[in-house]
């Protein structure tokens, strides 16, 4: 027996006295008491013999943590944007055999919750605790002042990897992380709400809501590199990293398991692959969205997906019949959704090779992985048709009409646009349920699909239709390993953990549930799960709606009723008929909102929020000053030149020869600023969008002489949203260019999008020598911005 010391009675005090038993389906994992981490190093008592000499001396290390003994490595892997009804492993078109495998040898769950949007699903899924609870409410992008929604994780709820890592793990993230407010997105940080604050000891990935797939914003733990090249698309290189850092991780200490995190960008927008995987789903899609929503109900009854007596609500109002689509439209619909199959398809064969080497490595049967399809339903951003640049649209003005969206439908997909499907598709990807993402007062926002493997432990593979929510996944995580949850960690007391163990269900189908009550809310759309019914209000702002959203108090939403035990995909509002029912679950609701920090609501969606939200976080300045090339810095932190005059001044070295080169950039050809040198000729350059004809320009009349040289960029802006302006340049005090720009851009369409010094971050403004670095040298960079007009 080991023996008993005072650091041991001290791990027993942190752990929580409320923790939920250890279910049948892992006591063999979990016989043991759970150790706890060891203490810190200063804290640890020496327990060895300290003489006058080592003659006379026991040496004794501090005990590093150690795992419980068979504790499972954990994979958890989450997928963006994905709606109930789009997998194949849940009755979806678009095949995903690997995750039809891995089911195969695990569970479904078919009724797992997220809480309709990423940021505010990720905290939950790391913490176990509620979104408002832990300060992530809304998107980091549309952080407000208030409690439930500041988007600053808690030193209160930590992490799993942060519990797993003190508790004798290795832990690694790799993909997308959207949890740390945008401002603390430099190089300056703080680096807190990191991944690699947030207990995880390798991070590979980006740190946005988005990012292009072919030319992300990477980081390897807080340092940003190079993007990709070649063609290489993101999935791929996330599948490598992770499979690099298990070998890596099993070759420095195998005995030791591992916590791995793949958090894909696929499919959120810009929906883009690789052109052969879009190419397999040529024509597959042509029948439209009417049919196929029907053909995966029907496949989702078949296999028990969805109960066989189930009814479902019809095509909303306002999204048109595919029959009644002109030719055209149905070509431009029908590849969009041919580009979402082959990126969630690619991303599924990325996931396969990360399977495969677990197999290879005969790591698989003790480790446990949960995969879940999706952090909140189908996304609604691209109009009806689809887009080739929704958010140049949402906030730049662009227009695309039907002829400029055919001419450019072979580079949909493409490193050439940043684009998202129609409405139609996003309906029928979340089949069988109503709404989209954002919705949280209805099953398609918060419905996604789970698959739990664990072949040491889950023998019999099956369907699990119990209540379960992103807040199960950590209690599930810590009870299957053997290890309580800490009251206390790094200090900190912790808040309650809200989401319940899911083990229970691993050996039992018919265990009754025991997630019994659960809210949502998003963006003033709220619901509440209990006992079976679900209330939630009727959302005001539908994208697909024609009727133009009024705004008011977002308290006052109509509500609906729903008894899930006879009607499942909600298409019977029992509102009237039982006001007593609903009057009791409005009362839970406003309990548990009072609870965990929900109100007040805030229902706005539109540009004006997200300029309040980047103002909160960036403090005026009367001028931003640069020393040198070699400064990237995300826009929200850097000089602003969007909505206004500004004056740009910098002091250059030009080279002898053909002086080229990015001297200060903002954006990306989607939508950004570039001030150049091409051919020794200061440039001035917008880029509005992508499409043709919405670039403008303005280059001196002649080129700069060698040597040193005070290099001036003065934007005269017209005032309004998106106008033109004009551009003076200046060199040591004489003019040597002027002339207009058309129009310029409210926001960066891509959400990485950054502000650089001598270069072109990731995806450039534009291309070719001018988007290159620049050849010569750059001491000091001044911009002066005046106020928003």
């Amino acid at each position: 027996m080991r023996r008993f010391v005072m650091g041991d009675l001290r791990r027993v005090l942190t752990v929580s006295v409320g923790a939920v038993a250890v279910s049948m389906g892992v006591q063999a994992a979990a016989q043991q008491a759970p150790t706890g981490p060891a203490l810190p190093h200063a804290e640890q008592p020496f327990a060895g013999k300290i003489g006058k000499s080592y003659r006379d001396s026991t040496p004794a290390f501090p005990q590093q943590p150690t795992a419980p003994k068979g504790a499972p490595n954990i994979l958890l892997v989450m997928t963006d944007d994905v709606g109930l009804g789009a997998a194949s492993t849940f009755g979806g078109p678009i095949p995903t055999p690997n995750l039809d495998r891995l089911a195969a040898r695990g569970l479904i769950y078919n009724r797992f919750h997220t809480t309709a949007m990423c940021s505010p699903t990720r905290a939950s899924l790391l913490t176990g605790r509620n979104h408002h609870a832990v300060g992530n409410g809304i998107v980091a992008n549309l952080t407000t002042g208030f409690p439930g929604y500041n988007n600053l994780l808690p030193k209160s709820a930590a992490t799993v990897a942060e519990v797993l890592r003190q508790n004798g793990y290795n832990t690694a993230m790799f993909g997308k992380h959207h949890n740390a407010p945008e401002d603390h997105v430099s190089a300056q940080g703080p680096f807190d709400l990191w991944p690699t604050g947030l207990g995880f000891e390798y991070f590979y990935g980006f740190m946005a809501a988005e990012t292009n797939q072919f030319t992300p914003a990477l980081y390897r733990g807080v340092t940003p590199i190079p993007t990709l090249k070649d063609g290489e698309v993101l999935d791929h290189a996330l599948a490598t990293e992770t499979i690099n850092w298990i070998h890596n991780q099993r070759a420095v200490d195998p005995d030791k398991p591992f916590f791995a995190y793949i958090a894909t960008g696929s499919a959120h927008a810009p929906l883009q692959a690789p052109a052969d995987w879009i190419a397999r789903f040529r024509g597959k899609f042509d029948a439209g969205w009417d049919k196929v929503r029907d053909e995966t109900v029907a496949r989702q009854k078949r296999s028990g997906m969805v109960p066989k007596s189930a009814a479902v609500t019809p095509r909303p109002d306002g999204i048109p019949s595919w029959a009644n689509m002109t030719d055209a439209q149905k070509r431009i619909s029908a590849r969009m959704m041919e580009v979402y199959a082959g990126m969630l398809a690619y991303q599924d064969n990325q996931f396969g090779r990360v399977l495969d080497e677990l197999d290879r490595m005969g790591e698989a049967d003790n480790t446990l992985i949960v995969f879940i399809e999706g952090d909140n339903g189908a996304a609604a951003e691209g109009g009806v048709l689809g887009s080739m640049n929704p958010m140049s649209n949402f906030a730049n003005g662009t227009q695309e009409d039907e002829a400029q969206l055919l001419a450019d439908l072979d580079k949909f997909g493409g490193p050439d646009t940043v684009g998202n499907y129609g409405y139609g598709w996003v309906w029928a990807m979340s089949a069988p349920n109503p709404y989209v993402k954002q919705y949280a007062s209805h099953l398609g926002g918060v419905r996604n699909g789970m698959v739990i493997s664990w072949p040491n432990r889950i023998k019999d593979s099956g369907i699990r239709s119990q209540f379960a929510h992103v807040t199960d996944i950590v209690p599930t995580l810590l009870e299957a390993v053997g290890i309580e949850a800490p009251s206390s960690v790094n200090g900190v007391a912790q808040q309650p953990i809200d989401g319940v163990s899911l083990t229970y269900s691993f050996a039992d189908p018919r265990a009754p549930e025991r997630h019994r009550t659960q809210y949502f809310e998003m963006m003033g759309n709220r619901g509440i799960y209990h006992d079976g019914w679900w209330a939630g209000t009727t959302p005001k702002r539908i994208p697909w709606s024609s009727s133009p959203y009024s705004a008011g108090d977002p308290a006052d939403y109509k509500w609906e009723l729903y008894d899930l035990t006879k009607d499942p995909a909600q298409s019977r509002d029992l509102a009237a008929k039982n006001p007593a029912k609903l009057a009791e679950m409005q009362e839970i609701f406003d309990r548990e909102a009072k609870r965990n920090n929900v109100y007040p609501l805030d229902d706005r969606m539109d540009l004006s929020r997200f300029a309040a939200a980047g103002a909160a976080q960036r403090p005026p300045r009367d001028r931003y000053t640069y020393w040198g090339s070699g400064i990237s810095i995300p826009f929200l932190r850097a000089a602003p030149l969007l909505a206004r005059s500004f004056t740009i001044e910098a002091d250059v070295e030009v080279p002898t020869g053909d002086a080229s080169g990015t001297l200060v950039a903002m954006g990306s050809k989607f939508g950004g600023w570039s001030f150049h040198l091409a051919g020794g000729r200061p440039v001035a350059y917008m880029a509005a969008s992508q499409l043709p004809g919405d670039q403008s320009s303005v280059a001196a009349q002649t080129p700069l002489a060698p040597g040193k040289t005070r290099l001036v960029y003065e934007f005269r802006y017209d005032g309004g949203r998106n106008a033109g302006g004009e551009i003076i340049i200046r060199a040591n005090g004489q003019e040597i260019g002027r002339g207009r720009i058309a129009r310029t851009i409210s926001k960066p369409p891509e959400m990485t999008d950054t502000f650089d010094i001598g270069f072109d971050a990731d995806t450039p403004v534009i291309e070719g020598a001018a988007g290159q670095p620049f050849n010569g040298r750059i001491d000091k960079v001044v911009v002066i911005p005046a106020k928003p007009q």
